[in-house]
């Protein structure tokens, strides 16, 4: 496994070349998020997802989340509706993953698909480059989930092929989950307190 530090712009501009090579050849990132640590991969391919799974132990039936780098990704993934759209303008990027209507036909997905452009300035730069990429936390399924790579690679099953070492993330709660495919918003997973600020819209 290849380690490189994710820190700064400059740890950006090294590594986004070996993070398109490591997607391109189906392997999976291990990389920070605002909240925990994730694993990272092409969501169109099928190799790359089932590696996902594999690191994690996780049930095939449970569909993978996606990270968006800003709303152009997001509109391109999914189809926004009208009603739900100044709520999530105000609440991203953060640690709120919303499930959405799929506008384009994923290997690991169905009908929805549960995204979020993450609150992490680097990330988000870093997936500006590659794309959306799945986004679930990087630990065994049943296991918490982890703040550092320390943590991550003693839960996991397996190494990934990269890991971006970014230090210690925050932690905390995971993001919130919120179903936004019906008139009415059901939420899945009360996380952090972002959620607290989406009240007023009657989510």
């Amino acid at each position: 496994m290849i380690i490189l530090p994710f820190h700064r712009k400059d740890d950006l501009a090294a590594a986004a070349p070996q993070v398109e090579r490591c997607l391109a050849e189906a392997g999976v990132v291990l990389l920070p998020t605002e909240t925990f640590y994730g694993l990272a991969c092409n969501p169109y391919l099928e190799e790359a997802v089932s590696r996902v799974f594999d690191l994690k132990g996780r049930p095939r039936d449970m569909r993978l989340p996606v990270l968006a780098a800003d709303w152009a990704q997001v509109d391109r993934l999914t189809v926004v509706p009208e009603g739900w759209r100044d709520c999530l303008v105000d609440l991203w990027p953060g640690a709120l993953t919303a499930v959405l209507p799929v506008r384009r036909s994923f290997l690991s997905l169905g009908a929805t698909v549960a995204v979020r452009i993450p609150g992490h300035e680097l990330l988000r730069q870093l997936l500006a480059v590659t794309g959306p990429l799945t986004g679930t936390s990087a630990n065994r399924h049943g296991d918490q989930p982890t703040i550092d790579l320390g943590g991550a690679m003693r839960s996991l099953i397996g190494d990934p092929a990269l890991a971006l070492d970014g230090g210690p993330s925050p932690g905390g709660h995971p993001s919130t989950l919120v179903d936004l495919t019906e008139t009415t918003a059901r939420v899945l997973r009360q996380g952090v307190e972002m959620w607290n600020q989406s009240r007023k819209y009657g989510v």
